[in-house]
């Protein structure tokens, strides 16, 4: 009778995995780094890792039919003449027309106005699509400077001064020449055709003394009248949004490393910046520290998908969310009816992240006429309006439950962890224990 030890299946590394084996082969054959939107793919601590504590004996809940659970937003009260009034806590954020089809902004224009909230330009500018179907449109303001003049900055309901990305905090984004069509080389003073990478830093100042100055001429600029917001990425939060305010800021804009509509290199996108998740609490007790939470304003954004995520942000401290990627997706991003288009670029609907190669087939990230034609902004604008009246009565249902009649009475103590990471970054017990790693004894 034989006593072999049956063979040994094959391993494979976990370090060199399929896909870290497959981009070797590519830089490789190529020479040149991956580039790519989409925001991080590696799984990293998020909402998902939270956990409500609904009302019941030590709680009163709100009976949802009969009880009211307000969803308004002011942002810009502490220096602006005109702050914004929002129906709802959750924004659009901004995506550049360039990087976007024109009926794109449209349909995010039409979408947020119907719901009630803001939509924001991105770089390149402002274009009249846009700024006629955004009830409230805030002016990204760049380092690369692309479409800034006096003249839109007026037209803007306030203006947002953007420092850093969450997926390239500390790098500028791309824009490759077959998107660089006649009207957004003109609009960004580009030679059409030619591929174009922004800057990653102002060219007028060189830290928050200088930004001191800047937000006055704007200020200035725009009679007084404009709330001013600083976007910074999920980089050094405390210091970050200390040094924000401290320069006059009206808001606070943070995003996270699962954001990101631009194009940069893949490299950049997985291994740098932080999770949104990690980033909240720290600024949050920066604007505490300071005397000013709610007094300026903190948005955030990276990876927001359901009125749960919208939730646990204003729980931990936020007074709004911003949304990217999700936004596109209500729109038509990576729908499945593009399927076989989506085959042939060489991806799958739910994978496509080349929006920086112009060929999206949905017509969204697209300067190609005849697949922009794809996109209807009115039924599209009406999908995203439709998708943040789902995310804010999710939101409503989990305060109701809370007991809580506004979304901003949501607070830390509604909230538990599921796992050690989560319990430390939101600052919040490990379910079943009272324990905050790193605040609080075991």
């Amino acid at each position: 009778m034989s006593y072999r030890n049956p063979p040994t299946p094959p391993r494979k590394s976990a370090t060199f995995d399929d896909a870290s084996l497959a981009e070797i082969r590519r830089a490789a054959e190529t020479g040149i780094y991956d580039i790519r939107g989409g925001g991080t793919k590696r799984k990293v601590p998020h909402f998902d890792d939270l956990l409500f504590l609904g009302a019941s004996m030590s709680r009163y809940p709100l009976e949802g039919y009969r009880e009211r659970c307000d969803t308004s937003v002011t942002l810009g009260t502490r220096f602006a003449r005109k702050p914004i009034q929002l129906k709802i806590p959750v924004t659009i954020a901004g995506m550049s027309f360039g990087a976007l089809s024109g009926n794109a902004k449209e349909a995010l224009g039409r979408g947020a106005t119907l719901a009630g909230t803001s939509t924001t330009t991105g770089d390149g500018g402002m274009t009249d699509e846009e700024r006629g179907h955004s009830d409230t449109l805030v002016y990204q303001y760049l380092p690369s400077r692309y479409g800034m003049n006096p003249r839109d900055l007026r037209r803007a309901d306030a203006i947002e001064i953007v420092i850093g990305q969450g997926a390239k905090p500390g790098g500028g984004g791309m824009l490759l020449g077959q998107k660089i069509s006649d009207r957004v080389a003109e609009m960004r003073t580009l030679p059409k055709g030619i591929d174009q990478r922004s800057a990653c830093r102002h060219p007028d100042w060189t830290g928050p003394d200088d930004l001191e100055i800047k937000i006055l001429e704007l200020r200035e600029i725009t009679d007084w009248e404009k709330p001013i917001y600083i976007k910074v990425g999920g980089a050094r939060p405390y210091y970050d949004t200390a040094l924000a305010v401290k320069a006059g800021a009206d808001v606070v804009v943070l995003d996270g490393m699962q954001g990101g509509t631009a194009a940069t290199q893949d490299v950049f996108i997985e291994h740098v910046g932080q999770p949104i998740l990690a980033c909240i609490r720290p600024a949050v007790q920066a604007l505490q520290d300071l005397g000013m939470h709610r007094k300026v304003q903190l948005i955030v954004s990276g990876g927001i998908r359901t009125g749960a995520d919208v939730a646990k942000a204003l729980a931990l401290g936020a007074d709004a969310v911003a949304i990217g990627t999700a936004a596109l997706v209500a729109i038509g991003d990576n729908d499945p009816q593009w399927e076989a288009e989506y085959n042939k670029l060489g991806t799958t609907a739910g994978a496509y992240d080349d929006w920086h190669e112009g060929m999206d087939p949905a017509g969204i990230t697209t300067q190609d006429p005849e697949l922009a034609a794809r996109l209807d902004p009115v039924r599209a604008g009406r999908r995203l309006a439709n998708y943040l009246k789902v995310m804010t009565l999710e939101a409503q249902t989990i305060a109701r439950a809370c007991g809580h009649n506004h979304l901003h009475n949501l607070e830390p103590e509604d909230i538990c962890a599921l796992t050690i990471e989560a319990a430390a970054m939101a600052r919040v017990p490990l379910a079943g224990t009272a324990w905050i790693p790193g605040q609080t004894a075991f």
